[in-house]
């Protein structure tokens, strides 16, 4: 496997492109609110993307309609925002940007609860949430790719929930999705973390079973029991003895830069 290990001047520019995909989500936050549709959401987003004179990756991407994925409750990922789809008091909803700036893509999601969410929901996000945070705190060059996803898997089992198979991290640079592809559950990938290695890690966490189905729109992936899903998604860079967070944002309660001895 040919896993593509960025330049200084390739770190910057993802560390430009990771900046703003943050910010994306960081100003949406005051508009995921009961009642606004999330058609709106895309378009406040776009907006907010074009003054950063950068690009939405998913616009076209395969023939995807809308800037962003907005995916509600059941739906795993890939939601395709809709003028006619109006959030409500106790949703939870994934919002994931992916954008370009000066040809390098950055990518990341978080949860938003909207108005009143049950204690499922929180603890839903919070396990899917800290199952990333975990797995952040073993990166470093040397680690098994495939220590990833025996961490979220071990936690997320431990708490009750299950981990979805069907769709993993990945690197990322000047395209999209690049190698290596990063399993959120156990397996026996012996790609070795190396120094200047940037990648995704997007484990989606479901609150019954993991299986998931594909609806006839060819996009939008929700859980096949009807149960609630969860995900949150960072692009990391892989550091002398750690990881640097490149999509770290404001309200985090972990560092932007982590040292893992």
């Amino acid at each position: 496997m040919n896993c593509i290990i960025k330049t200084e001047s390739e770190i910057e520019r993802m560390k430009t492109s990771g900046k703003i995909a943050a910010e994306v989500l960081e100003m949406i936050e005051e508009y995921v609110k009961p009642n606004i549709s999330t058609e709106e959401i895309n378009n406040i987003c776009h907006d907010f993307i074009i003054k950063k004179k950068a690009v939405s990756a998913c616009l076209g991407y395969h023939g995807f309609p809308k800037s962003i994925c907005v995916s509600i409750n059941d739906v795993v990922c890939h939601g395709i925002p809709n003028k006619n789809q109006i959030l409500k008091s106790g949703d939870i909803v994934n919002i994931d940007i992916t954008i370009i700036k000066n040809n390098y893509h950055a990518d990341t999601s978080k949860m938003f609860l909207v108005g009143k969410t049950s204690t499922l929901s929180k603890r839903l996000c919070k396990i899917a949430q800290e199952s990333l945070y975990k797995s952040l705190n073993i990166l470093k060059p040397g680690i098994p790719l495939y220590k990833i996803g025996e961490v979220i898997q071990n936690y997320v089992e431990n708490n009750n929930f299950s981990v979805v198979k069907e769709y993993c991290g990945h690197g990322i640079g000047r395209s999209f999705h690049e190698e290596p592809y990063v399993l959120h559950y156990k397996n026996k990938s012996n790609i070795i973390l190396e120094k200047g290695m940037i990648f995704t890690i997007e484990p989606m966490i479901n609150a019954g079973s993991h299986e998931v189905k594909c609806m006839k729109d060819g996009w939008t992936v929700k859980t096949k029991d009807h149960s609630l899903s969860a995900q949150y998604e960072h692009t990391v860079l892989i550091i002398e003895n750690g990881c640097d967070i490149l999509t770290w944002q404001k309200n985090e309660t972990i560092p932007s830069k982590l040292i893992n001895k």
